[in-house]
């Protein structure tokens, strides 16, 4: 008897509880769905079902066997899909997510690029500040910046996300530059979308609450009001960078910098990707890795 033989039967029984509704299941007759199991009893030298006119009922020899051959038929399958999709061509929709201003600068182009090259995909992308939940709201990848919360979702690391306190020469030659984060207190700090910035003092994180006379949720806003010497800003490399080069902005607190975060693709729990969603964390990550706001 082949290994394989009569396992896909076995489960089908065991599931649905029934020998014409495994064989309905199967597209089969019940007699050969009947024939498989028993010749799978005879081979294992165990019984497996419990049977009477009204049921099927697992045995406890059965129990055990469904959890291992249920594991064997998704691996099966699963391997399955992985060589048919090689090669294969990204295709149909692909629904996705990310925060409005950084999905709006960085993520959208690489998606209309890749979509350039597949004609047969169609994308929905929802730019969004809330995180939305990928399952429930029937997603197929998230952006998320910072640091991860869901545990269902498996995340791939797209790009670094250092974070950085600046300030601009006019503000600190009119109200001085700190030296110690107990300072902080007695400088105006323009605030993003929380007023707990986050630092490292000894080893460990520490969260800080500031407060300033600005506030907005946008860390290009922020960004523009820290350039007019507004007030210190908590902004990620790619907003500041630029303008730490150029001398517009002069990052402080060094010693302290806050803990470095990332840039992530995120999606459901499952051993094989489809290509579309496969094919697009390669090209994300790719090409953010290419841009000037990326490399050193």
């Amino acid at each position: 008897m082949n290994r394989w033989e009569g396992l896909d039967e076995f489960v089908a029984v065991a599931e649905t509880g029934q020998f014409s509704a495994a064989a309905e299941r199967l597209a089969v007759s019940s007699s050969h769905v009947s024939r498989q199991i028993a010749r799978l009893e005879e081979c294992l030298q165990t019984r497996l079902f419990y049977r009477t006119t009204r049921k099927v009922v697992l045995t406890e020899a059965g129990q055990t066997f469904l959890q291992h051959c249920q594991r064997l038929i998704d691996a099966r399958e699963e391997a399955l899909r992985a060589i048919s999709d090689l090669g294969s061509e990204p295709k149909g929709l692909l629904r996705m997510t990310c925060a409005v201003a950084y999905g709006e600068r960085f993520i959208v182009p690489l998606v209309n690029q890749f979509m350039a090259r597949y004609p047969l995909l169609r994308v929905e992308i929802e730019l969004t500040n809330r995180p939305l939940d990928l399952i429930h709201e029937g997603l197929d990848l998230a952006i998320r910046l910072g640091r991860l919360q869901d545990s269902r979702l498996v995340a791939t690391r797209l790009a670094p996300r250092e974070m950085y306190l600046c300030a601009s020469p006019v503000y600190l030659e009119r109200y001085g530059r700190p030296h110690s984060l107990s300072e902080l207190t007695h400088h105006n700090c323009l605030i993003g979308s929380t007023d707990h910035w986050a630092f490292q003092q000894d080893g460990r994180e520490l969260s800080l609450r500031v407060q300033g006379n600005w506030r907005c949720n946008s860390g290009q806003a922020v960004l523009d009001a820290a350039l007019r010497g507004f007030g210190l800003c908590l902004l990620p490399d790619y907003y500041v960078l630029e303008h730490l080069r150029s001398g517009a902005l002069v990052s402080l607190l060094e010693q302290h910098r806050p803990p470095n975060t990332a840039v992530w693709a995120l999606y459901p729990q499952q051993r094989h990707l489809s290509p579309k969603v496969r094919q697009l964390v390669d090209e994300l990550k790719a090409g953010l890795a290419q841009l000037p706001e990326y490399r050193a």
